[in-house]
């Protein structure tokens, strides 16, 4: 089995027309963000696309299926017992020979690497011991059962113990501990500008295919197109809907559309007492947080116009979302109905909860984070000022914006959810489990959303082995959240990138965006 069918492409250049597609150097201009190199810091999308180039994992999930990585097998001894068979033809990028300890290293370090505002733990938090069995045999017990364990790890990167036991996350920033196992070398790094690499010549997988990557940073959409059509770079991920038409009608470009996994939702404060975000009609904060309130939040919920939000701001680049997972996923409820646009009887329920007149609403988006999301908030805060609640948008740069939206600290928040493990507990895990920092759960749920059904549903979906069980457990979940309007989905993306005429571009299942997933025609 080839572990990696995407990640490598043809080593041939093209020539189409007058345009003359070089092999070498690959320029990416990407969106996401990157907050660190540090593989096991934030569980962000910019961060983790960056990782696939240096880190490998010890089991992939490609189009949600999962395939070998630094692991050849693995086998369910027990419950609570896992058995993993490792590779004996990998080396770190200094020599030295990868073993079963720099995994137990690894996963003892992703639990507490220090700053981190996104954490890897929740992946781990049904692992009670890992032990090294011998070089290449490692075991893992776990404190329940769960069949999901090697789903699990496949988000968790592997570090050399060598290097990492002494390095702290700027050391990976500088590239000093950047010694890693996967298909690209470090070169050089200016944050929020762009990443250097070259081909890992001794890696243990199939022959990448650029010698060079230049990865840049361009996070306004217009000017990643500009830069593609100007012969700037070679590829951009993240198209703005609104360059769609200009794109498809390029001569020299070729774009790309995939279905995606990814949901715009927004996320309702739960915090209990007054919110500087949420006042009366007369601009005073209210006592206490009218959110809290299932009544209101599913009042915001019918306001929305999903299918105009799709049509008009997404041009048909996006379907409207009733739950956070997509149609024909693990865990998508199909019994559930979508969610209407009922500005009626939200006004009704505002009446019942006790907020006739409505109130004010400040609705906090990033500006630099997730495609059409200012423009989304704008249309949202519309809808729900048509009902009574009136809404502004404050848009700000997600460096603040997390941080503050982190600490539960606005009142709505907007959060665009990768579901990258294409199954609802990863969402579960991060975004919807009552937040316990301990167990490595809600890192992700900055409205605290916290409702006891939902967490034994995690629970009790985590030590089910049978599919069809496991799968009923996750949709009677998703029913749960959305009966209370715990978040508020919006709409899936499609995943869309544009290249320079000659080059393919394959993606994982995921949105992530990676020199691997590019390949000469």
């Amino acid at each position: 089995m080839n572990p990696h069918p995407l990640r490598f492409a043809l080593a041939s250049a093209a020539l189409l027309g007058a345009l003359t597609v070089k092999a070498d150097p690959l320029r990416i201009a990407f969106a996401d963000p990157v907050s660190s190199l540090d593989p096991q810091l934030n569980n962000h999308a910019g961060d983790r696309s960056v990782d696939l180039h240096f880190w490998d994992l010890l089991v992939e999930n490609n189009h949600n299926a999962l395939q070998p990585g630094l692991a050849r097998s693995w086998r369910n001894l027990d419950p609570l017992t896992w058995e993993f068979s490792l590779r004996d033809d990998v080396k770190w990028q200094d020599g030295v020979p990868f073993t079963a300890k720099d995994v137990v290293f690894s996963y003892q370090r992703a639990r507490q690497v220090p700053g981190s505002v996104a954490t890897f733990a929740g992946y781990l938090r049904t692992v009670a011991e890992v032990v090294a069995k011998d070089d290449h045999t490692l075991v893992i017990k776990t404190s329940v059962p769960n069949p999901d364990l090697p789903l699990n790890l496949a988000s968790v990167h592997i570090v050399s113990e060598h290097v990492g036991k002494t390095a702290a996350t700027e050391d990976y920033n500088s590239g000093k501990a950047l010694v890693g196992s996967g298909p690209y070398r470090f070169k050089s790094y200016l944050p929020g500008d762009r990443l250097e690499m070259v081909r890992n010549e001794t890696y243990w997988g199939p022959k990448p295919t650029w010698e060079a990557v230049s990865y840049r940073y361009v996070n306004n959409a217009a000017a990643r197109t500009a830069a593609l059509l100007a012969g700037d770079v070679d590829v951009i991920d993240k198209v703005s809907v609104a360059d769609l038409k200009r794109l498809k009608s390029a001569d020299q470009v070729k774009v790309y559309a995939y279905p995606g996994l990814r949901v715009l939702l927004l996320q309702p404060s739960q915090r209990p007492g007054p919110n500087e975000f949420i006042r009366d009609n007369a601009g005073k904060p209210l006592a206490e947080n009218p959110l809290r309130d299932a009544r209101v939040r599913r009042a915001l919920d019918l306001a929305i116009n999903r299918q105009a939000l799709v049509d008009r701001l997404l041009q048909g680049a996006a379907s409207a979302a009733d739950q956070w997972m997509p149609a024909d996923t693990f865990g998508y409820n199909a019994a559930l109905k979508p969610i209407p646009n009922d500005p009626a009887e939200a006004k009704r329920l505002l009446a019942e909860a006790g907020y006739p007149e409505g109130f004010q609403l400040t609705l906090h988006v990033p500006n630099d984070r997730y495609p059409q999301a200012p423009e989304v908030a704008q249309a949202v805060a519309q809808f729900w000022t048509r009902i009574g609640i009136k809404t502004q948008v404050d848009v700000v740069p997600w460096a603040v914006y997390a941080s503050r939206a982190g600490k539960n600290e606005y009142a709505v928040s907007t959060l665009a959810w990768g579901n990258g493990t294409g199954e609802a507990s990863y969402a579960l895990v991060n975004v919807l489990a009552s937040v316990d920092p301990q167990k490595g759960i809600g890192a992700s749920n900055w409205g605290r959303y916290s409702n006891p059904q939902v967490d034994q549903a995690l629970a009790a979906a985590t030590a089910e082995f049978d599919p069809q069980k496991r799968a009923a457990i996750l949709a009677d979940a998703a029913a749960v959240v959305q009966g209370e309007s715990g978040v508020l989905p919006l709409f899936h993306y499609q995943n869309v990138w544009a290249a320079r005429k000659g080059l393919k571009v394959e993606p994982l299942s995921s949105d992530r965006t990676t020199a691997t997933m590019v390949s000469p025609l």
